[in-house]
């Protein structure tokens, strides 16, 4: 059963060498006393020939070869003539004149081509997940990502980290998203809870002494899906002790240009780019901006606050603001209808409307044309606008302005095909707000969690008496092309500081003690100064394999219900188990 090479690897080199092979069948052509097979593996596809000159036995089997047949084969490589050279495959310079041949393993017809760019519905993909992974961009997918998790140990090896596993069953501490629960059979009536990520174990483990932890930590989120979700996924996670938050920084740029040059073999350019988070606010309305193209967001307020259009000075005098975004050769290319079409989608973000006009050699066309004419000149130039282009503008309050005109600039972008996607953004956002208002729970949240140290000078605001919402956070995050690739931060190490901050978020002192009292023990017994950082690893493979969704780079994801078709879980279990767990499950009528 000793094979040679991989299919999809034999090239030139291997020409007048006897050779075996082991793959399916992925296509068959047959041409009488003349049989072509393409054969493929994990690494490609390479030509086959069955003939009589060659063997008489193997012909005979050939024909019985169907797509999907797991087979073996030896024969001698032979050079393609000129004409019969296929640049398309690796190995299209040669092919196999097969002189033996086994037929492993036959196969019913697949329910869906075995080919990239199939079109079957994701559940059906899903269902028979095992033949999906077959396709060539399912396997280059996960190939990918096993070299970036082959990056991640090799850099942090070199670099001093100890890889250490967290539990995953630990305690329940519902603060962010929900938590999966386990019941205890041993201890009735109790839970653990699978870890959303391994954040207070590698915090703990810098009190131990471990000043360099990293991890591919494994985490669960019981909540809705959405295209870059998933209920359970893998993090790249790193914690360290006496390092400044630049230098952690630093260090997640080695990480990152390790990755990129070990998977794709590009050089991305360090530093990268970091900017404040109101700073990114400001600019493209996102704390998750997309760097790869412009058409940034532009603030009028200023030159518009005594404009006669109502809409514009009445959004300011009640301390709103009026921003808009250039869309380069817009005017023609977009239809007064579209722009309906965007002034609708945006109210699902609280915006009463959208204000637009076209820019001509000197002065405006469009829907508020009249009211601002007379500052032509201020306007496009505030805006970087030139003739041809179509100016969008949202007034309102400073948090509908952001989400519509940046919704828009990223619709608008990929409409106009003015996004390189072959083009690697990285950029730092760092000075977050320490809290944020949750519109949804009326009440303030951490801006990314509980743990966070605020910037150096801005402890005081978490003192009686101050309002600590003013405060900013030693945190930051790392952005790849417009989306959230990871993110950390210091975080608190002395027990005063971490109750001024539970208590900011409204926690008692009795339960500050029963949800994190083993944490703020632990903090009284010499903690060193420590930060981290997590990247999602789903995501990052995601974006380097240029797939639209993170279940094309997860052996066996779930679907968009949070199920996963192939074993049908989640699935009731026997009574007994139940009974073992002290549980009674209740059943529920449809409505």
């Amino acid at each position: 059963m000793e094979r040679t090479q991989y299919a999809g690897l034999i090239d030139e080199s291997y020409e007048g060498q006897q050779v075996t092979l082991f793959g399916w069948v992925q296509k068959r052509r047959d041409l009488g006393k003349l049989i072509f097979i393409d054969l493929r593996d994990r690494e490609g596809l390479v030509q086959l020939v069955f003939s009589a000159a060659n063997s008489e036995s193997a012909l005979n089997l050939a024909e019985q070869m169907r797509s999907e047949y797991v087979i073996k084969v030896s024969g001698v490589v032979k050079a393609r003539s000129a004409k019969e050279v296929n640049p398309d495959m690796k190995t299209g310079k040669v092919e196999i004149e097969v002189s033996d041949a086994t037929i492993l393993n036959k196969s019913k017809v697949p329910p869906f081509d075995i080919a990239d760019g199939v079109e079957a519905s994701e559940d059906l993909k899903l269902k028979y997940r095992y033949l999906d992974l077959r396709r060539p961009e399912m396997q280059r997918g996960l190939i990918l990502r096993s070299k970036i998790t082959q990056a991640v140990h090799s850099y942090f090896d070199e670099n001093g980290f100890i890889d250490i596993e967290t539990p995953d069953l630990t305690k329940s501490t519902p603060e962010g998203a929900r938590d999966y629960l386990v019941p205890s059979r041993i201890y009735p009536g109790h839970f653990y809870a699978l870890p959303q990520s391994p954040q207070l174990f590698k915090q703990l483990l810098m009190g131990a002494g471990f000043d360099r932890y990293y991890q591919l930590a494994r985490c669960f989120r019981d909540e809705d899906l959405r295209g870059d979700r998933q209920p359970e996924f893998t993090q790249i996670d790193m914690e360290t002790s006496f390092m400044s938050q630049h230098d952690i920084m630093d260090m997640t740029e080695g990480l990152i240009a390790r990755v990129m040059k070990n998977t794709l073999n590009l050089d991305v350019k360090l530093p990268f780019d970091r900017i404040t988070w109101q700073e990114s606010m400001d600019r493209f309305g996102t704390d998750q901006p997309d760097l790869r193209f412009g058409m940034e967001l532009k603030d009028i307020s200023d030159i518009v606050k005594g404009s006669s259009f109502k809409v514009f000075s009445g959004a300011v005098e009640n301390g709103g603001q009026v921003k808009g975004i250039a869309v380069p050769g817009g005017a023609d290319h977009y239809s007064r209808k579209q722009i309906d079409a965007f002034t609708d989608y945006i109210k699902r973000f609280g915006a009463k409307g959208l204000a637009w006009a076209k820019v001509g050699a000197d002065e405006f066309s469009g829907s508020v044309a009249k009211f601002v004419n007379d500052q032509y000149n201020e306007i496009t130039t505030a805006m970087d606008a030139h003739e041809g282009d179509l100016l969008l503008f949202v007034a309102d309050r400073s948090k509908v302005v952001a989400d519509s005109l940046s919704y828009l600039r990223v619709t608008i972008a990929k409409e106009l095909n003015m996004i390189d996607p072959k083009k690697f953004a990285f950029l730092w956002i760092i000075d977050w707000p320490l809290f944020e208002y949750d519109e949804g729970d009326q009440r303030w949240v951490p801006a990314h969690h509980p743990f966070t140290m605020p910037n150096e000078g801005d402890e005081h605001f978490l003192n009686e008496g101050e309002n600590p919402y003013e405060a900013h956070a030693q945190s930051y995050d790392i952005i790849l092309n417009g989306l959230e690739l990871g993110g950390g931060s210091i975080r608190i190490h002395t027990r005063e500081l971490q109750e001024k901050m539970l208590k900011a978020l409204g926690f008692t002192p009795e339960r500050a003690n029963a949800q994190f009292g083993f944490l703020l023990t632990a903090l009284d017994y010499g903690f060193p100064p420590h930060g981290g950082l997590a990247i999602g690893l789903d995501r990052f493979a995601r974006l380097l394999a240029g797939s639209d969704n993170i279940r094309e780079v997860i052996a066996f994801p779930k679907n968009s219900k949070a199920t996963e078709p192939m074993t049908e879980a989640p699935s009731p279990v026997a009574d007994k188990q139940l009974e073992e767990l002290y549980l009674n499950v209740t059943k529920q009528d449809k409505e």
